[in-house]
């Protein structure tokens, strides 16, 4: 089996369908892997179709396009399976795939923009790419260094637990709430 290389989002050019698929190919003359680019059309978005048609066009025995509505069954299994995923995006806010895909320990690159940039400590629970070649780059590296891999997604899982779980935000209510005593002044 070759390892995967996923990325999960809708077909938009925000995403950069495209560019992950230059990046993929860039990545697949050093490594030997399989890209999937699962996804969705957005309702009041009539550029998906057209770039999901572009992608069909770019496909061989390694790139994978798939649809779907919202299989989370599928989305769980893909990023459980994946050795690298992707969300190579050029404007995101909070990246929920990211975080997901994090949570399961996986190996993470995003794009160096928006919510994704608070996500990721770039080198350390994963990696921050301004373009195709850092992304080509990284995915070499994180395929051709298991323990570097499975390394970052410990880490990438101890930083969704640290940072964005509910519990966390439960922990500091809690805290805040026993700041003050009875009468709702602050103790010292």
């Amino acid at each position: 089996d070759l390892p995967l290389v996923v990325q999960i989002s809708r077909f938009d050019p925000w995403k950069d369908p495209k560019g992950v698929v230059e990046a993929f190919k860039l990545a697949s003359e050093e490594v030997d892997a399989r890209l999937v680019l699962l996804g969705n059309f957005a309702t009041d978005d009539p550029e998906g179709e057209e770039i999901f048609n572009s992608l069909c066009a770019c496909r061989d025995d390694r790139i994978l396009i798939l649809t779907s509505g919202d299989d989370t069954a599928l989305v769980n299994a893909l990023q459980t399976r994946a050795a690298v995923v992707l969300q190579k995006s050029l404007r995101e806010g909070f990246g929920l795939t990211v975080a997901e895909a994090m949570w399961k320990s996986r190996a993470v690159i995003g794009g160096n923009v928006g919510g994704i940039r608070y996500q990721i400590e770039d080198g350390v629970d994963g990696f921050l790419v301004s373009s195709n070649e850092q992304a080509a780059e990284r995915i070499v590296r994180l395929l051709k260094d298991e323990k570097l891999r499975e390394e970052m997604g410990r880490k990438a899982r101890e930083t969704v637990r640290k940072k964005f779980l509910l519990t966390r935000y439960a922990e500091e209510y809690l805290d805040l709430f026993d700041a003050f005593d009875k009468n709702f002044n602050l103790r010292e």
